[in-house]
């Protein structure tokens, strides 16, 4: 809907007796917030209607000096709190090294003899003569055999532990 000359006088009143951009659009009708904004920023209506709210300031509230506050449970953390220190009331021991399996020569896989059914854990460099995969037989829809299965998926807090333990 376009704006008629009495729908611009129905915006300056309802502009002047201090609705918003909301209420003006809702009372004219066809026209969204945003329309009624950008007509009155090119009619160069600035002069709004005083609020019901009170012209006073609001009085600012007393601030406790921080040696006055009660003690925080967030242990002055500012920003990020993915840095905030955690602390755990038990520590669960860490689970054992798992060591690597020999594979028997007659079990490996290459890349070319690799078949659905068998284990895909790479072992040794890529780049040397000796690389070869797993082969081991695999269970379901993990690519892994059961004990390469177990290294790749650990706990989401063994590994936090771990890193802990490592770093610490």
């Amino acid at each position: 809907m376009g704006w008629t000359d009495e729908r611009v006088e129905l915006l300056k009143k309802l502009w002047a007796e201090g609705l918003s951009a909301s209420q003006i659009a809702g009372r004219l009708g066809g026209v969204t917030r945003n329309a009624v904004i950008g007509k009155v920023h090119r009619l160069g209506l600035s002069g709004r209607a005083t609020s019901s709210r009170s012209s006073a300031p609001r009085p600012r509230r007393a601030h406790a000096p921080r040696q006055n506050r009660a003690p925080s449970l967030t242990f002055g953390t500012r920003g990020n709190v993915a840095l905030k220190p955690s602390y755990e009331a038990e520590y669960e021991p860490a689970p054992a090294p798992v060591t690597e399996l020999v594979i028997p020569l007659h079990e490996r896989a290459t890349i070319l003899t690799l078949k659905e059914s068998m284990c895909r854990w790479p072992i040794g460099d890529p780049t040397e003569e000796d690389f070869h995969f797993c082969g081991r037989k695999k269970e379901g829809p993990v690519p892994y055999c059961e004990h390469h299965a177990r290294m790749a998926y650990q706990p989401v807090q063994a590994r936090r532990r771990e890193k802990r333990f490592a770093s610490g």
